[in-house]
C-alpha cells in the first residue's frame, strides 16, 4: 500500500521491457551525478488522475474554442481577466475541479526523495496543482505559479486555499470587495522574473542529467535547458508516451507514463547506492 496522501500509481503503466536497458543506461549517469534537473508538465500529473491540457485525451484538445465561442487562451488570458473576469473565473474554476482531491502519485514521491542523495535536485514544473511540493520536494520552480494561491488584484491580500468550493463567480476580496486572481501566469502575461532568474542560475552552475518528464514543450523556456545540457554533452532523457518538440534533443527517451518510469529509475539507482 502506498503512504498515506500518495496516489499509487496506476496499473497498465508499466515500462516496456525493451527500455530496461534505458532505464540502467540513466541509472548509470545517475550514481555519478551530483545536480538534477527535472521539467514537468501536465503529464506528470496524469497519474495523479489530473487531465493534461493539450495532451492526448486533454482538457481543451478537442475543441478549438470555448462555449463562450472564444479560444481558450483567450478566454483563459490576463486581458480577459482584467476586462470580463466571470468569464476567465469560468474556465479556472474547470480547471480547479479538475485538480481537487489530487493526490502525488510515486513519481512525484521519487523526487521528493532523491533531494537527500544528490547535491541538488531542482524541478521546473509547468504545472499550477501544487502536488511536487505537497510530496516534499525542496526545490521546485513553479513557473506558471500554484492555483491554490489568491491574491487581491485591489489591496493585494494574499491567502492560500485547499479548494474553489462556494466561490462567487468571480470571487472577491473578504477585505476590500475587490476582484481576487489566482497567483497563476495566464496567457498574455509575463513570466515571474524572479523564478527565470533562479532557473538561468541553475542552469548556469550546470547539471549532470537533464529529465523532461510529461511536457509537451511547447515552450523555449522549457525547451532551452534541455537543448543547452545536449549541446554541452549532458546526458538528457525524456520520460512521454507522446512526440513532442524535444524528443530528438533526448540521448535516451522512454515513451511510457511518469510515475512506472521514475519509480523504476529509483529501484535500479537504489540497487547502485552507495556510490562505488
Amino acid at each position: 500500500m502506498p503512504p498515506t496522501g500518495i496516489a499509487q500509481a496506476g496499473t497498465g503503466c508499466a515500462v516496456p521491457t525493451q527500455h530496461h536497458g534505458d532505464i540502467r543506461h540513466v541509472v548509470e549517469a545517475m550514481v555519478s551525478a551530483r545536480r538534477l534537473l527535472f521539467i514537468t508538465g501536465a503529464g506528470m500529473s496524469a497519474d495523479s488522475g489530473l487531465p493534461t491540457y493539450r495532451g492526448r485525451d486533454g482538457l481543451y484538445r478537442a475543441q478549438d474554442t470555448t462555449p463562450h465561442g472564444i479560444p481558450i487562451e483567450r478566454a483563459l488570458s490576463g486581458p480577459m481577466l482584467r476586462d470580463r473576469p466571470e468569464i476567465t473565473w469560468h474556465y479556472l474554476l474547470e480547471l480547479e475541479r479538475s485538480t481537487r482531491g489530487a493526490l502525488p502519485h510515486r513519481g512525484h514521491r521519487v523526487l521528493a526523495e532523491m533531494d537527500d542523495y544528490f547535491d541538488a535536485v531542482w524541478i521546473l514544473t509547468q504545472n499550477v496543482d501544487g502536488l511536487h511540493r505537497r510530496a516534499g520536494s525542496r526545490n521546485v520552480l513553479e513557473i506558471h505559479g500554484d492555483l491554490h494561491e489568491l491574491q487581491c488584484m485591489g489591496c493585494g491580500r494574499r491567502e492560500v486555499v485547499p479548494d474553489y468550493a462556494g466561490f462567487d463567480l468571480p470571487p472577491r476580496c473578504p477585505a476590500c470587495n475587490g476582484p481576487v486572481r489566482p497567483a497563476v501566469v495566464l496567457f498574455e502575461e509575463d513570466l515571474p522574473a524572479e523564478t527565470l532568474n533562479r532557473l538561468w542560475a541553475e542552469v548556469d552552475a550546470g547539471f549532470d542529467v537533464i529529465f523532461s518528464v510529461g511536457t509537451s514543450s511547447l515552450f523555449d523556456y522549457v525547451v532551452e535547458p534541455v537543448r543547452l545540457g545536449r549541446r554541452m554533452g549532458v546526458l538528457t532523457v525524456e520520460i512521454n508516451p507522446e512526440v513532442t518538440r524535444i524528443s530528438g534533443l533526448a540521448r535516451v527517451r522512454i515513451p511510457a507514463g511518469a510515475a512506472a518510469v521514475l519509480d523504476a529509475i529509483w529501484d535500479e539507482f537504489l540497487t547502485w547506492w552507495p556510490r562505488t
